[in-house]
């Protein structure tokens, strides 16, 4: 065992002990894994704690991982309580749009959408002029930000000539992350008087959660009081923990050999060509299902991955 290792365990222990009702979000994915099995060695059956293991099930799952779940129970002893969202992914996206790029991509294109925006370039100030109420998404199309900023356009290489070229003629938004998990996990928050919540997820996996999070544990914040036990794990830490107390992971890592799992084919996953291929060989209904549910959206992506492969070529 290690240092990292050794903290989150006794942390988890000191911290949970502390709260009587605590939510740990199960999703199924490997990081939950080793925050469940830290959880069913520390904190006895017997103690005040009561924990509730939830899955908030999105509507576009993986069966391997609705497999895992039950073995999950068998294995710890314990219940965990299925809650579906009142809008799924499947839901959301037919009615908010289809997520396309990343979640702050999506967001500003919908803002842009819902203000019927024509897709031309010009200045910020005389954009802004014709579309008064859309100033966070003009400032995005601009690059209105300090040069470099993750909050321009231009973060994504050449994304404004690709969409100057080819606007989008699909409904784009964010919204499926929202309504299929934030939102039902804050209805649980609140039904069921919850104290603490507890997240497996890791800085080391990169992305935006680099950038949020700066503690492992966190009272009184805009979600309530938050704990996160393996948020410093890096992917070595990961292998000596699993490999310590023999932690197995759902098939879609030990036999589909997915790096991830989540919303099966989110368009939001740099490799989701990878992902579509392996849902195609071992989950043939949930590849139809996600072709049918982001299909516009996968097109749109290869479509602008094609745009920068041939800016490469002509610079070569």
């Amino acid at each position: 065992m290690n240092i990292t290792v050794e903290k989150s365990i006794l942390k988890t222990e000191n911290i949970v002990s502390g709260y009587t009702r605590v939510l740990a979000s199960i999703s199924g994915g490997s990081d939950s894994d080793i925050m469940l099995d830290i959880l069913a060695k520390q904190i006895p059956n017997n103690s005040n704690t009561e924990i509730k293991y939830v899955f908030f099930d999105t509507g576009l799952e993986y069966e391997a991982t609705h497999r895992h779940l039950e073995y999950l129970e068998k294995k710890y002893g314990i219940k965990i309580d299925h809650t579906k969202a009142k809008v799924s992914i499947p839901a959301s996206c037919k009615k908010y749009g289809q997520p396309f790029l990343n979640k702050h991509v999506s967001e500003m294109v919908s803002r842009l959408q819902r203000h019927d925006f024509n897709w031309k370039d010009g200045s910020f100030d005389d954009l802004y002029k014709k579309y008064p109420k859309c100033k966070v998404a003009l400032q995005w199309w601009c690059n209105a930000h300090k040069k470099g900023s993750f909050f321009n356009i231009s973060n994504n290489k050449l994304l404004k000539e690709f969409m100057l070229e080819n606007p989008p003629e699909f409904k784009i938004s964010n919204k499926c992350c929202e309504k299929a998990k934030k939102n039902p996990a804050k209805q649980y928050t609140k039904m069921n008087e919850v104290q603490l919540n507890m997240i497996g997820v890791r800085t080391a996996e990169g992305g935006v959660r680099k950038a949020r999070y700066k503690s492992c544990y966190v009272e009184n914040g805009a979600n309530g009081d938050m704990f996160y036990p393996i948020l410093w794990y890096t992917d070595n830490d990961k292998l000596l923990y699993e490999r310590l107390f023999e932690v197995n992971h759902s098939d879609c890592y030990e036999v589909y050999r997915l790096p991830r799992t989540g919303c099966a084919g989110c368009p939001f996953g740099r490799g989701f060509e990878d992902e579509l291929r392996v849902i195609k060989t071992y989950e043939p209904r949930l590849f139809k299902a996600v072709n049918n549910i982001f299909g516009d959206s996968y097109a749109y992506t290869r479509q602008y991955r094609i745009f920068k492969d041939k800016d490469k070529k002509v610079i070569k």
